[in-house]
């Protein structure tokens, strides 16, 4: 997974018509589009950069210079997509055919989409917390005020995921960050953990997107994402410590 830093060759695939992913092994935003593409079961070559020192023919690739993007390969012109949500979307919308992760219905579609949107304030909540140069100095700020609506929505669901009895587009979107709730108690103690009185419903979720094939496919311990948040705490992110 060694991730490719300037003076480095763009990779060279052979011509077989297969999608190119362009991203970094600890980006939670790249890992959306993996778990929807190995949910997908869709073949694809995975590209990593380092995202600190970038290769300097990356730009011509993404146009935000950023991960995750996505070379369609056999488009015309080889169209590269970036932002995870519209790359997700589309390839929702692309190979619908398998294990399609919307809901059918319009509104219940629509509804799944602001949830999705909902989580980027959990999001920066959680980055507050983990990059904090003093958490503890943080007192009684309840950062995970976020995650109470989702508490609710899946008791209120009545389901194992939020996908009914399978995972489906807002379980993925949302997994990254929720991959990385076990990091906390490495990174910053154990009372930053997430409570099994107030959280009980999503620890119980969390168990069981464990045990899911696509997210098997690109799992990390928390061990291993406590070690690459305190490089980065650090000012020295390790790209390249697996």
């Amino acid at each position: 997974k060694h991730q490719l830093p300037p003076g480095s060759t763009k990779p060279v695939f052979p011509d077989d018509g297969v999608l190119k992913l362009y991203s970094m092994r600890f980006c939670p935003y790249a890992h959306r589009v993996h778990l929807v593409l190995d949910a997908k079961q869709i073949p694809y070559h995975p590209i990593y950069i380092n995202l600190i020192e970038k290769p300097e023919w990356f730009p011509q690739v993404s146009s935000s210079s950023k991960v995750p993007a996505l070379e369609l390969v056999g488009e015309p012109g080889n169209t590269v997509l970036i932002e995870s949500l519209i790359i997700c979307d589309y390839l929702d919308e692309k190979y619908s055919e398998v294990a399609p992760l919307y809901p059918k219905d319009p509104l219940k579609r629509a509804q799944e989409k602001i949830l999705i949107e909902r989580f980027s304030q959990f999001i920066t909540a959680f980055y507050r917390l983990v990059l904090h140069d003093n958490p503890a100095s943080l007192g009684d700020t309840d950062l995970y005020a976020g995650l109470e609506a989702y508490e609710e929505e899946l008791k209120q669901r009545g389901t194992e995921f939020f996908g009914g009895a399978a995972p489906g587009m807002l379980d993925y979107m949302i997994w990254p960050w929720c991959e990385r709730f076990s990091a906390l108690k490495f990174c910053l103690g154990d009372h930053f953990d997430l409570s099994p009185e107030r959280f009980g419903t999503l620890l119980k979720w969390r168990d069981l997107m464990l045990q899911d094939r696509a997210v098997k496919c690109f799992y990390l311990d928390g061990k291993t994402h406590a070690k690459y948040v305190a490089s980065r705490r650090a000012g020295t992110a390790d790209y390249n410590m697996l």
